[in-house]
């Protein structure tokens, strides 16, 4: 009994991650990754439509988003999102130089504009700094 208690104590101090990403290689790898170190509880998803139906407010202390994804893509997910639980922390991923006038132009209603390059995480990303990214997000 008191084994089940120390292991639901230690489920709640975890903190929770939702990755979306098109990539299941991608969602795989980091999902592991991420639950291996001890500290996160993942959920993934690979279609951002099946995510945002899916997406509770108040359930996730960060989000990893792709940027480019077919059907939406990570800036639209995210804006969606934010009008569901405002108070959610989001680190963007990608593959591709992010234009940031054309971000601006195109997602007026974002906080683009303290958006820099060093906020978006560039794939291939090792998963020793993806753990120190997400550390410093959670304590910001």
């Amino acid at each position: 009994m008191k084994e089940i208690k120390e292991e639901e104590e230690e489920n709640r101090n975890k903190k929770k991650i939702l990755v979306v990403d098109d990539e299941v290689d991608i969602t795989l790898s980091f999902s592991l990754a991420l639950e291996d170190s001890g500290l996160f509880e993942v959920d993934t998803y690979n279609d951002p439509l099946v995510a945002l139906s899916n997406f509770r407010p108040n359930s996730y202390d960060l989000l990893l988003l792709d940027i480019k994804m077919p059907a939406m893509n990570g800036f639209e997910l995210y804006d969606k999102i934010k009008r569901i639980d405002n108070n959610v922390k989001v680190c963007f991923i990608s593959a591709y130089d992010v234009d940031y006038k054309a971000l601006r132009e195109q997602f007026p209603s974002l906080e683009i504009d303290c958006l820099l390059p060093m906020d978006i995480m560039r794939k291939p990303i090792e998963i020793r700094k993806l753990i120190k990214r997400i550390e410093v997000e959670l304590l910001t």
